[in-house]
């Protein structure tokens, strides 16, 4: 196996699943392989970026809820929209009871029809109502949740793209990066995630430990039914289905650290 220089994998991951302006050297399954062992890494990013929005306008007086749409809208920000997109395109994809080729068809649309809608309205009010209720609990139960909602979201990217998961089409990002993941690997990463998620955790009290490092296990089980089921709809993965997974992941992550209210 060929070896890859060891800023190739972050270089990957950031310049293909966020807007960070990170230059792409390499483009190759070895590339890709690392990048997405290195996806976590563009999710903890992402999810202090996005806690630390959401705390800037709790401290100046602006509430849990408005705290919450915050923490949500940088997620989408930083990656210009196109998961949640993927997510829309997904459901409609799924909900069009159509044959492989023409639901692949439709979720190449720039248009997104009724099933894409309900989806991603439904998903964003989960992840606001669930941040707003952390918030409204501590602060730093809310800045974890955003933290690892965004780890655990693209943690699933990992998972998705362990070997034996096939592309759905011949080319974009999920055909670029279908299979490339040992599965060794993604256990691997998956359980560094758990345990720093439950480290994190720890820093609020044993229960908020044990309901963070919960919540990375829990969260994927969504994910990986979504993925399953996509990969027997459509024949494989696409750039659209990673997008369902990671918001998927996120959301289940978030409703996990919400249950039990506060330790």
């Amino acid at each position: 196996m060929p070896r890859t220089p060891p800023l190739d994998g972050p270089r990957f991951a950031f310049g293909t699943l966020t807007v960070i302006p990170v230059r792409v050297h390499r483009w190759d399954r070895t590339a890709a392989r690392a990048g997405m062992l290195c996806a976590p890494l563009t999710g903890l990013a992402v999810g202090l970026a996005s806690a630390g929005l959401g705390l800037l306008l709790l401290f100046l007086g602006m509430g849990p809820l408005l705290a919450a749409v915050a923490s949500v809208a940088v997620p989408a920000a930083l990656t210009r929209g196109l998961h949640l997109d993927g997510l829309a395109d997904t459901a409609d994809g799924l909900g069009s009871g159509k044959p492989a080729e023409e639901a692949l068809a439709i979720m190449k649309r720039s248009d997104i029809g009724p099933f894409g809608v309900l989806t991603l309205v439904l998903t964003l009010l989960a992840q606001v109502a669930a941040l707003a209720g952390l918030y409204g609990d501590s602060w730093a139960r809310g800045a974890l949740g955003a933290v690892v909602s965004g780890v655990a979201a693209r943690l699933a990217l990992t998972l998705a793209a362990r070997a034996g998961v096939p592309a759905a089409r011949p080319e974009g990002l999920g055909a670029a990066v279908a299979g490339v993941v040992p599965v060794a690997g993604a256990l691997a990463v998956g359980a560094a995630v758990t345990l720093a998620a439950g480290a994190g955790g720890a820093l609020l009290g044993p229960w908020e430990a044990v309901r963070a490092a919960a919540a990375v296990p829990l969260c994927l089980v969504p994910a990986e039914l979504l993925l399953r089921r996509c990969v027997s709809r459509f024949g494989g993965v696409t750039g659209d289905v990673f997008g369902a997974l990671a918001e998927t992941s996120a959301t289940a992550a978030l409703l996990v650290l919400c249950l039990g209210g506060t330790g």
